[in-house]
């Protein structure tokens, strides 16, 4: 098995070139036998998962089932959010559980965070060749 696979980082908006480049991760998430392939954006300075709230309707997942309020902070605090746990294969790396902040927020990108998705792997940023490299963490 592969240990670690590395990623271009992606163009967000064509005029501003490699400016716009950040660092989104393609991701299948599943919930409830439900699946979506998406892409996350990898954001250091998030303290949790953010999960944005049509992409979890998509998943199956009920708002009020959903019991656990989450408080989040920044531009996403004006929201509710809820947790919600998810199974997520990156590439060819064993699936993971996440956490999630689901968020009543419609345009919130889905933001993988310091909790959980930074300590089920390891990140290295190479941004100067604007690519990431990520690998599941060591037992």
């Amino acid at each position: 098995m592969v240990d670690r696979v590395r990623f271009a980082f992606t163009e967000v908006d064509p005029s501003l070139g490699a400016l716009s480049t950040l660092p989104y991760l393609p991701i299948v998430l599943t919930y409830q036998n439900q699946s979506l392939r998406v892409s996350g954006l990898l954001d250091t300075g998030s303290s949790v998962n953010v999960l944005p709230y049509e992409m979890g309707l998509r998943l199956g997942a009920v708002w009020e089932r959903q019991r656990l309020s989450v408080p989040l902070g920044g531009n996403l605090s004006k929201f509710e959010a809820r947790a919600v746990v998810m199974t997520a294969n990156v590439e060819q790396f064993p699936p993971v559980e996440l956490a999630f902040a689901w968020t009543k927020d419609r345009n919130a990108p889905l933001i993988l965070g310091h909790m959980n998705f930074f300590l089920a792997f390891d990140v290295c940023f190479y941004r100067s060749e604007l690519t990431f490299e990520v690998s599941p963490k060591k037992s």
